[in-house]
């Protein structure tokens, strides 16, 4: 029987992780798949993925590559396109190449949707404290500082706006007009939140622990942090002014 479930993973250079991640992922007992979106990673990640996906994992592991660096949420949408194209994924998630992200809580966000019945499922960092490890206090403050002026600014409660491991109900994913979508880093996250939240979808924050990146580089900058900041103004006037889709019954 086909998996009801998709984890989304872009990656950009993963060529330390990108096979342990996949591993980890698929050995899990409830029988998620992934699709790794390559934005033309040089050191040959696609490569590595292209080879599982004539293993034992063929068919549980899927890819789509593309020309050069396009952007964090472009990657999403592109894949979360794929997903909705395929009718058995009923549950579609985000997920960190670095490990930064646990596969093992994967079954908790599953459970939330699935069990509790909410449409979607964030990784929160920030709904128990502080649980982020090994990142400098920088960084720290700067991404919690950004969930905090969120919240100013927009009046969303969610602790974690910027958190990049969700999961979506595939309806969810119908719903939002995904072409709408503007922005590729940190905006992009809060984006998809927010615009989920105000079509009147039910969120949950699981608490999670984020461990930062042991093996390859990351893709933060300060364009992709800017990019937040400016874009929760025009979010906050949308939310005012736009007319947001309504999830069917």
């Amino acid at each position: 029987m086909p998996s009801d479930s998709i984890v989304i993973i872009p990656t950009y250079n993963e060529r330390e992780n990108i096979e342990r991640i996949l591993l980890a992922v698929t050995s899990l007992t409830e029988g998620f798949d992934v699709l790794v979106v390559d934005d033309g990673s040089p050191d040959g990640t696609a490569r590595i993925v292209e080879r599982l996906m004539n293993t034992s994992l063929k068919g549980r592991v899927h890819l789509i590559e593309r020309a050069g660096k396009q952007g964090l949420g472009t990657a999403y949408i592109a894949g979360f396109k794929w997903a909705l194209q395929r009718q058995h994924y009923q549950y579609v998630f985000e997920m960190d190449a670095d490990f930064s992200h646990s596969p093992s809580d994967l079954p908790r966000l599953l459970s939330a949707c699935r069990d509790d019945g909410y449409d979607i499922s964030v990784g929160s960092r920030y709904i128990e404290g502080v649980n982020v490890v090994n990142w400098p206090l920088g960084r720290i403050l700067m991404s919690y500082c950004a969930s905090w002026y969120v919240r100013l600014i927009t009046g969303f409660k969610v602790r974690d706006t910027t958190a990049g491991f969700v999961c979506y109900k595939r309806r969810v994913l119908e719903t939002l007009e995904l072409d709408k979508i503007r922005f590729k880093g940190y905006g992009f996250q809060i984006e998809m939140k927010f615009t989920a939240h105000k079509c009147g979808f039910t969120i949950k924050e699981v608490p999670v622990v984020f461990v930062n990146r042991k093996l390859g580089v990351s893709k933060m900058s300060g364009g992709i942090f800017t990019e937040a900041m400016l874009g929760v103004l025009r979010l906050r006037w949308d939310g005012w002014f736009r007319h947001y889709p309504k999830p069917k019954p």
